[in-house]
């Protein structure tokens, strides 16, 4: 299946253009000693208002034994956006107004952020329910991401939770993740894996 990309989508998010948009399907969770459950998911990934980054939320309920849906497990939001310096044409922090108008406005200023290997580097932030919150560095290749936790941050009444790799990829045109944890004294380790379909 071809990679649709959407011509108004700004040009440092055509890497990751392949995401835009609700994916919904199930997968399956567990860790450590915990039983393996089914769950259900839908992910969103938009690009606001032009902005040079992805906004992402995922919402995960349990299923039971007849795949109804029960209580949800999580939510998630996150920013994904391309690593590059930031500079006085870039928003922020906080709601600082930019300088100057960005120099990535085509693809071909946008393929001099592409890495020795040919992929470009993903930075991810994702806060999680209960006081935990992700900051991840990656690589996307083509239809496929890497991530791994760069810093993990956690109120003083989170779980122990230390660190983190997420995959992401497109295959035969659903959006196929994997995520692996160390926590709760455990070791990295498999916890979640699920097959989502495009559904708008």
């Amino acid at each position: 299946m071809p990679i649709e990309i959407d011509a108004s989508l700004p040009s440092e998010l055509i890497p990751l253009a392949w995401l835009v948009g609700s994916w919904e399907g199930e997968g399956e969770v567990g860790y450590a000693e915990t039983a393996q459950r089914h769950f259900g998911q839908r992910i969103e990934f938009s690009a606001p208002g032009g902005a040079p980054y992805l906004q992402y939320s995922a919402h995960a309920w349990l299923l039971d034994e007849e795949g109804a849906r029960q209580d949800t497990l999580t939510l998630e939001t996150g920013i994904w956006e391309l690593v590059r310096q930031r500079e006085s044409f870039d928003a922020g922090p906080g709601l600082l107004v930019p300088e100057g108008e960005t120099p990535y406005t085509t693809a071909e200023s946008v393929e001099g952020l592409r890495g020795e290997e040919g992929d470009f580097g993903l930075e991810v932030g994702i806060v999680q329910p209960h006081g935990i919150m992700e900051l991840y560095t990656g690589r996307v290749a083509g239809p496929r991401i890497d991530l791994s936790t760069d810093v993990v941050a956690r109120t003083k009444t989170a779980k122990d939770y230390r660190a983190s790799t997420r995959m992401y990829g497109l295959v035969e045109g659903d959006l196929l993740w994997a995520w692996d944890i160390a926590a709760l004294g455990h070791e990295l380790a498999s916890h979640a894996s699920a097959r989502l379909k495009k559904v708008s």
